[in-house]
Order: C-alpha cells, then sequence, then structure tokens
C-alpha cells in the first residue's frame, strides 16, 4: 500500500471537492481544476479532509493509488495559492519583453522569438532578464516553463541560455589554446 496514497488530503475553507463518475472537480478562489480518474481507486469526502481509497487489489490500482492522492493535493493547492516558476535570462544583449499575451525574447538569435501565452498560465517579465510563469495547474505551469527553457538550454561554457532561476550550471574550463607548443 502507498505511503503517499494513505495520507488525508486537507480540503481548507472556501475549497470544494467533488467526485463523480471518474471525474474530481476541485473549485476555489483562483478556479476550477478536473482530473478524470481511472482503475479501482475512489475518492472519499469526509468533512474537510479527502481521502484516495482503492476499491481492488489489482497492479494498476496499487501503482495508482499514490499517484491520484499527489495529483489532487496539487490541485488544492492550485486552487488556492497557485503555482510559480521563475526564469533567468543570461546572455549578453539578452533580454525578453510582454508584448499583448506575447512573451518576446532577444536570446542570441538573428531574430526575436514569439512565445504566446497559453490559456490557462499567466507570462510576466519583472526585469528584461527574468521571466515568472504562474498559474492554477502545476502541470501545465512546469510544462510551460520547460517549453521556454527549451528555447535556449543553459551552456556549461560561459553559462549563456535561459535557465530556472534555482538552477546550478555545471561550468566547464575551455579550451586551453594550446600554449606551450611550437
Amino acid at each position: 500500500m502507498s505511503r503517499i496514497g494513505k495520507l488525508p488530503v486537507a480540503i481548507p475553507a472556501g475549497v470544494t471537492v467533488t467526485y463523480e463518475n471518474g471525474l474530481v472537480t476541485v473549485k476555489g478562489a483562483k478556479g476550477t481544476l478536473t482530473q478524470q480518474i481511472t482503475g479501482d481507486i475512489d475518492i472519499k469526502v469526509e468533512g474537510a479532509e479527502a481521502h484516495v481509497v482503492k476499491t481492488g487489489e489489482s497492479a494498476d490500482a496499487n501503482a495508482k493509488h499514490g499517484l491520484y492522492r499527489a495529483l489532487l493535493h496539487n490541485m488544492v493547492v492550485g486552487v488556492t495559492e497557485g503555482y510559480k516558476k521563475s526564469l533567468k535570462v543570461n546572455g549578453v544583449g539578452w533580454k525578453v519583453a510582454k508584448q499583448g499575451n506575447k512573451l518576446v525574447m532577444n536570446v542570441g538569435f538573428s531574430h526575436p522569438v514569439d512565445f504566446a501565452e497559453p490559456a490557462g498560465v499567466k507570462l510576466e517579465c519583472p526585469s528584461p532578464n527574468e521571466i515568472v510563469v504562474s498559474g492554477i495547474d502545476k502541470t501545465l505551469v512546469g510544462q510551460v516553463a520547460a517549453d521556454i527553457r527549451k528555447i535556449r538550454i543553459p551552456e556549461p561554457y560561459h553559462g549563456y541560455g535561459i535557465a530556472y532561476s534555482d538552477e546550478v550550471i555545471e561550468r566547464k574550463e575551455g579550451k586551453t589554446g594550446g600554449k606551450g607548443k611550437k
């Protein structure tokens, strides 16, 4: 039995959790999230707690027990507090700016790169070298941040690229230039 799956999910005031026909819906101050539940898993809402319960002993139910509990917890946190990922842009002359619902990035290419703001995610540029991705869906926020980072992955020699703000880039020494050879 999953140690994570056995833990109850605390439901704060102002959040409602409903489970019908394999679909769990979480409503809160910041919005509404839904998740399809498959397999031998059931969700019981009792007062200010929700429990993810296995209805069978199949390998599929054992595998998904902790997963669905973690997804339900992430949904509750998302509709109450939301999620945020911060990225930093490092490069000579590199900058980002928000224009309408697009993020325009000058990151070392011969042309600026436009990144459209997806639905459910908010992109902000507090400074020319910083990007903040925020929203209520943890997986969507993480995927959008990864897609932005993929435009220019940090390289190890100069450290240029788009990196998470807490990411440590392992630096390499580079070539020495063949000193001493004739």
